[in-house]
């Protein structure tokens, strides 16, 4: 008699699998080639068992296929709920931007757009044009330069202004920006040499003095907009530094930072420096970043006296360093709405997210805790008062007066599971763990009901 071996399962072809409409909604999600992978490594698991001799139904293969892409891939550029407490949060985008300023901006990428193109004139025009003549009318300023962030504006502005000269900069503004890059890197990369003038404390006007030589091209000065330096501290005015930058014609640079274009004391933050005061008063050139206190897409904006903009726009570089078509477009919208400072709240979504009051973060904080409470018997739900901060370099020690729903437990292991859970929610929920308990900031909570739907779904 012969031995017969347990037969192989008929397993589905993977091309009808993945043309079902059962596995349309996981291709979208996590594409093609992705969850055809993941097709495979399931039949695999398959055949390498030695299991029942019969193939898996289309539910089966999906559910099996949604665990295998968790587990082995990355969804990609997934939209959470910032319940951090941080409002301009580096690591979740940063500035969140309003989905009708989006819309307004879609014909850019959607259909041929006015690029560079001057229709008045039937030839080519300048890509920036529209937003320069917005970021002047908004600061005052001679000229613009636009370019793809912050950081290329401070470099750009170095390289072409000082390249192989002395730049001279306070140390105690030497500052470290997001992902570990040093500004005294960014000097040495832009082919000019820093001078450090002062101490990490205390740094004088006759510092800068002393310092200026013939090979002196710049002098730079760096707002504190992710940093404070508290105490025995002093340093140089704008102000005392434009006057020596005048006696001594060198150009002043300011780096701001996160730069802000309306008065931040009307939604109850400190005052922060606008490039409008700062171009009265007389500096050359100020840079700062589009998606943090502006609250719109990730740009570097230089504006300032229109001869050293011309310069820096015929720096070979700069078409390295500009903005698409579709950034360009939200910038755009973005100074758009600034044009209309008494509705600037409702076109400006960080805008509203500072104005919320009391009453609207208590209702949404009682819903979401209601909810909580029903899918949470075995912890503490509770709400609080609490704080945000606006986050990403910006008013570092500054908090604004908010409502938190917050979660406790006994075991500290159960707080950590659980913030994991809330991570692996189809809509992911981003809290913190504060005081062994975990904090779910209610001015992230928007929209309300996609934020309660997701929720329900904890187990």
């Amino acid at each position: 008699m012969t031995n017969q071996s347990k037969p192989t399962p008929r397993l589905s072809s993977i091309d009808k699998l993945i043309r079902a409409p059962d596995f349309l909604s996981l291709i979208s999600d996590w594409g093609r080639l992705a969850v055809t992978e993941a097709l495979r490594a399931i039949q695999q698991e398959l055949r390498s068992a030695d299991l029942k001799s019969q193939d898996l139904s289309l539910d089966e293969y999906r559910d099996r296929a949604t665990s295998w892409l968790r587990r082995n891939r990355e969804l990609g550029y997934q939209r959470v709920f910032n319940l951090t407490g941080v409002l301009v949060h580096t690591n979740l985008g940063r500035a969140t931007l309003d989905p009708d300023l989006i819309q307004r901006s879609v014909s850019a990428a959607t259909w041929p757009t006015t690029l560079e193109y001057d229709l008045k004139r039937g030839k080519r025009g300048d890509r920036e044009a529209v937003i320069r003549e917005r970021l002047c009318h908004l600061t005052g300023a001679e000229s613009a330069v636009i370019v793809n962030n912050n950081a290329a504006a401070v470099w750009i502005a170095l390289n072409t202004l000082a390249y192989g000269k002395e730049v001279i900069v306070s140390r105690g503004e030497l500052i470290e920006i997001g992902g570990s890059f040093r500004l005294p890197e960014l000097m040495s990369r832009s082919e000019t040499k820093l001078v450090e003038v002062g101490t990490t404390n205390r740094t004088w006007l006759r510092d800068y003095e002393n310092a200026i030589t013939p090979e002196s091209a710049l002098l730079l000065k760096v707002h504190p907009s992710n940093y404070s330096i508290q105490g025995f501290a002093h340093s140089v005015s704008e102000s005392e530094l434009i006057k020596l930058a005048r006696r001594e014609d060198i150009p002043l640079v300011l780096d701001l930072g996160s730069g802000a274009l309306t008065d931040l004391q009307r939604f109850g933050l400190p005052e922060e420096p606008q490039p409008n005061h700062l171009i009265d008063l007389g500096v050359d050139l100020i840079t700062f970043s589009g998606d943090k206190l502006l609250g719109g897409p990730q740009a570097g904006i230089i504006v300032g006296k229109q001869k050293l903009c011309k310069q820096i726009n015929s720096n070979p570089l700069k078409r390295a360093l500009r903005m698409d078509k579709l950034s360009l477009a939200l910038l755009n919208e973005t100074l758009k709405a600034y044009e209309d400072p008494e509705n600037l709240d409702k076109n400006v979504r960080l805008m509203r997210e500072l104005n919320l009051t009391p009453r609207q973060l208590n209702h949404r904080a009682t819903h979401v805790s209601a909810v909580l409470q029903e899918k949470l018997p075995e912890f503490e739900v509770q709400v609080e008062p609490s704080e945000s901060q606006l986050g990403s370099g910006s008013q570092p020690t500054t908090v604004v007066p908010t409502v938190a729903v917050t979660i406790g437990h006994a075991q500290q292991s159960h707080l950590i599971n659980l913030e994991r859970d809330l991570r692996e929610l189809s809509s992911p929920v981003i809290g913190r763990i504060s005081k062994e308990r975990i904090v779910l900031d209610m001015r992230g909570a928007d929209p309300l009901n996609e934020l309660l739907s997701s929720l329900s779904l904890l187990k």
